[in-house]
């Protein structure tokens, strides 16, 4: 048994909370938890734009925020946008000569794609407020799925036929036997994924063999 973090630990988070443009990766997770692109197009625009950014990166610092200020300029901003995103920077915030004039950021969030314009003053305060708000939806969003995805059964052929043309998680009662836990396998190549701590402990019948069963466990075939 480990207590530390696992290759599954790090496939799990990936395959829970990313899309098919990377990662999406939980603030309290996430390395670079802000990522600020400068916009510019001559070496005068650069500095002004880049001086701006370092200014907004040591605001987010001093808030406790990782953030980055990438200011290679041998990379395209359209690639930058297309990098963080895959790599699942929580947040981005872009600059230009044109939000220097108007006192504003363009804000990008990962977790939901969208994208708003903060004044200059703000942007530090919405990031912190961002950094718990969208730690707390991502978390809520993950155990809705998870939650749609659990089926409760009560008899064996239930169970079979929810495997076979729903899949996902299921409920079930077990009697507590490796015995009982062998012939599902065998028969089905479900196995018992966990004993919630948590929910129904509701007692009730096997649903294989019919004897008394504690409560409830989750069943699930691997893939």
């Amino acid at each position: 048994t480990s207590w530390g973090v696992t290759t599954r630990l790090i496939g799990a988070l990936i395959m829970t909370h990313s899309d098919d443009k990377g990662l999406k990766l939980p603030p309290k997770l996430a390395p670079i938890q802000v990522v600020i692109v400068p916009i510019y197009r001559n070496e005068e625009q650069f500095e002004a734009v880049v001086s701006k950014a370092k200014e907004i990166a040591a605001g987010l610092k001093a808030e406790g925020i990782s953030v980055k200020v990438d200011d290679d300029d041998t990379k395209k901003p359209g690639w930058k946008f297309a990098e963080y995103e895959l790599k699942g920077v929580p947040v981005r915030l872009a600059i230009g000569p044109r939000d220097l004039e108007n006192n504003q950021v363009e804000l990008a969030r990962r977790d939901l794609g969208t994208k708003e314009t903060i004044a200059m003053d703000a942007v530090v305060a919405r990031c912190s407020e961002l950094m718990v708000e969208m730690q707390d939806g991502m978390l809520a969003s993950a155990r809705a799925f998870r939650d749609e995805n659990i089926r409760e059964v009560e008899t064996y052929d239930e169970f079979v036929k929810v495997l076979d043309e729903q899949g996902g998680f299921i409920s079930a009662h077990w009697d507590g036997t490796e015995e009982t836990e062998d012939k599902v396998k065998d028969e089905t190549k479900a196995t018992i994924r966990c004993i919630p701590l948590e929910g129904d402990k509701t007692p009730g019948k096997c649903m294989v063999t019919g004897k008394p069963s504690e409560r409830r466990v989750i069943f699930a075939r691997a893939y």
